[in-house]
């Protein structure tokens, strides 16, 4: 496998959850970390504040929520200026959904980096964005 790859998609706090918790679509967001994927920060505190709920101990919180360990092929993206921009440019596209900050998140990671997003929302059908969206379950 060559490792430089570039990532291949986008995930969002619901498709790593679904994962983690070994439910339906867990395996199409396995083979996606396989190919390469990213992950906001947002959407990583998402997941912790999630898995928190049941363990105190938040080393324990995170190796359950990094699959594959220092080998996976899952990369947390720091939130940046540009993402906060195109975060906040999405709310009116997206307001009627009720998308949380972290949804806007990772669909403005999806756009910038011109990749595909990964959820477990079906609401996020509706999205008329230039953004592809597979919706895993």
């Amino acid at each position: 496998m060559n490792e430089s790859r570039e990532p291949a998609s986008v995930l969002d706090a619901s498709a790593l959850l679904a994962l983690i918790r070994e439910e339906r679509g867990a395996e199409r967001v396995g083979a996606a970390i396989s190919e390469g994927a990213l992950v906001s920060v947002v959407n990583w505190a998402e997941v912790l504040a999630n898995l928190v709920v049941g363990s105190d101990d938040p080393h324990e919180v995170t190796s359950m929520a990094l699959p594959g360990g220092p080998a996976s092929r899952l990369e947390l993206v720091s939130f940046d200026d540009e993402q906060a921009k195109e975060t906040a440019r999405l709310v009116r596209y997206t307001r009627s959904l009720g998308l949380s900050l972290a949804d806007r998140a990772a669909l403005a990671l999806a756009r910038i980096r011109r990749l595909p997003v990964l959820t477990t929302d079906r609401a996020w059908r509706a999205l008329r964005l230039p953004i592809k969206i597979e919706v895993i379950r």
